[in-house]
């Protein structure tokens, strides 16, 4: 465990997005490390930003002064970058990939100050004051088309995302690579809403998926999801399923709930931080199975779909799956 003094941890007003200033050393200065996290939503939405705050705090307990701000959009984030760099904190970290030309653009800026910024890929020109978190959601998913192609009846299996970008596109990819592998005649189906917390427009296109006859919808949402449970309990348990992401979510709909792609931020932001404090101030972490990623599959499903998911996950760990990165929009 990395060992640093342990002071008050420091928070941000979310509606106001005012950084509070903490006291500390000099940014890269004395035994002393400092880390600031800057969430694009509110750490109370049971989500990715509470994934965030969650490794925020495991870091404090650790000994670290830290601090946050929340509901940060990309407009206003090279300032905040800058707020916490005036104010003396050694380790800034952006969590969401959205963040990364900017985070780049300022640690470029501040060679002093080590900054941790999420990707979908490994970056070019990786500025050497950056450790990059891959997030890997492709290699994630695909156990998940696993389940998919395993779990459906009728042959037809949706896909609900939010905002149509390249990690969702590669997060399709990787579940059609999952079907084609296992061999089922099962055809892929993705819509994106186009906002990854509106629930009326995800549970308006779950509808429709489940009309035209997807019994298992796999989304890529964060409180949209509830949405799409609602559309989903619809339908009498056992005809219709749904996976979700980050976090546990099946009370919204414990009878048609399959798995979930579980993210946890607690080791990679530690394993980060040991590395900077020993001196290595630039980095490339990929998340995956065993480093803060898992699958979660409901005691609901099958025992011969829970052995097909156990199965796909072993096979990317042990090397004889690979899963390809594919950004392209699916045709």
């Amino acid at each position: 465990m990395f060992r640093w003094t342990r002071v008050v941890s420091v928070t941000a007003a979310a509606a106001a997005m005012t950084l509070v200033a903490a006291c500390g050393g000099e940014s890269g200065g004395g035994d002393e490390v400092s880390v600031a996290g800057i969430f694009s939503g509110p750490t109370t939405d049971a989500d990715y930003n509470a994934l965030g705050l969650k490794a925020l705090e495991a870091a404090e307990a650790d000994g670290a002064r830290t601090g946050h701000s929340e509901s940060v959009p990309v407009p206003d984030i090279e300032r905040v970058l800058n707020e916490y760099v005036a104010d003396g904190f050694s380790v800034v970290w952006t969590h969401g990939s959205q963040f990364y030309d900017a985070t780049a653009k300022i640690a470029e800026q501040n060679p002093d100050v080590t900054f941790i910024a999420e990707f979908d890929g490994e970056p070019e020109n990786q500025p050497e004051n950056v450790w990059v978190i891959d997030r890997n959601f492709h290699t994630v998913f695909y156990p998940i088309g696993t389940l998919a192609a395993n779990l459906s009846s009728s042959g037809q299996v949706g896909y609900l995302g939010g905002l149509s970008l390249p990690f969702s596109y590669s997060e399709v990819h990787a579940v059609e690579q999952a079907i084609a592998d296992s061999g089922k005649d099962v055809t892929l189906n993705p819509v994106w809403s186009g906002d990854f917390n509106e629930t009326v427009k995800a549970q308006q296109l779950t509808t429709q998926l489940l009309s035209g006859g997807n019994d298992v919808i796999v989304t890529s949402l964060n409180l949209g999801v509830v949405g799409a449970f609602k559309a989903v309990t619809q339908k009498p348990a056992g005809e219709a399923w749904l996976t979700v992401k980050y976090t546990d979510k099946s009370k919204n709909g414990p009878d048609h709930y399959a798995a979930t792609v579980l993210y946890d931020f607690e080791q990679p932001l530690s394993e980060i931080l040991e590395s900077i404090e020993s001196g290595e101030r630039s980095g490339y972490y990929q998340m995956g199975f065993g480093k803060g990623a898992s699958v979660e599959v409901s005691d609901a499903v099958p025992a011969e779909v829970r052995t097909a998911v156990e199965e796909a996950v072993e096979g990317i760990k042990d090397g004889s799956i690979t899963v390809e990165l594919d950004q392209t929009e699916p045709k």
